[in-house]
């Protein structure tokens, strides 16, 4: 495989955890009271992503193939909590 291919592969084993997070990350946008400095989104889209690449490099090491769905479940749950704990708790009153 030479340098090109193997670049293809990694960048669309990499796309859905980078999709999921943009999503998230834009999503959040909206739900917020006080929008957020982009520098901060960016920082956060980073580690939503990680997350979810994470989730997909655990499944692909546990199955040895790409692709299964438990691998996907395991990229939203990470993109997903991670998203939560970057959200913050608001303080009640």
């Amino acid at each position: 495989m030479d340098t090109l291919s193997a670049f293809n592969h990694i960048v669309n084993f990499i796309a859905p955890a980078l999709f999921v997070a943009v999503v998230l990350s834009l999503l959040s946008r909206f739900n917020r009271k006080r929008r957020l400095a982009w520098r901060a989104t960016l920082v956060q889209l980073g580690l939503v992503a990680a997350a979810g690449s994470l989730g997909l490099l655990a499944g692909l090491w546990f199955f040895g193939v790409d692709g299964k769905l438990a691998s996907y479940a395991l990229l939203v749950l990470g993109c997903g909590t991670t998203q939560w704990l970057l959200g913050g708790r608001r303080a009640s009153r």
